[in-house]
Parts: C-alpha cells; sequence; structure tokens
C-alpha cells in the first residue's frame, strides 16, 4: 500500500514523554493507518474507514 502521502497525528492528549502513543492518517482514500510511534518503520495496521470508527466510538464510551 502506497503510504507517501500519509499525513501522520498523535492524539492531543498524548504527553510529550515519547510514551506509548500511536499516529493515525486518516487523509488516504479509503483506508485508515495507524503505527506506534516509538518504532514508525515497524508495521503498519490499516482499517476501513467505518471500522475505525466503530472503534474509536467504543473507546471514547469507555474514556
Amino acid at each position: 500500500m502506497d503510504m507517501t502521502g500519509a499525513q501522520w497525528r498523535k492524539s492531543t492528549k498524548s504527553g510529550s514523554n515519547g510514551g506509548a502513543c500511536v499516529e493515525v492518517a486518516d487523509n488516504l482514500p479509503g483506508v485508515v493507518m495507524v503505527r506506534d510511534t516509538k518504532d514508525r518503520d515497524g508495521g503498519t495496521l490499516a482499517f476501513a474507514p467505518a471500522a475505525w470508527r466503530t472503534f474509536v466510538a467504543g473507546v471514547t464510551e469507555r474514556a
């Protein structure tokens, strides 16, 4: 998958101490990409946008 145009961002609630954070790129058509900030060259997960929205809604309900 071509991720050259991915615009990565992390949560504003993430600390600045280099902790355990993830970055999300949701600007690519038809896919939401997720990666670990500590290992940006490691694996990247790909989600369908609807699946990502469902995940975020579930996490938000529990927060």
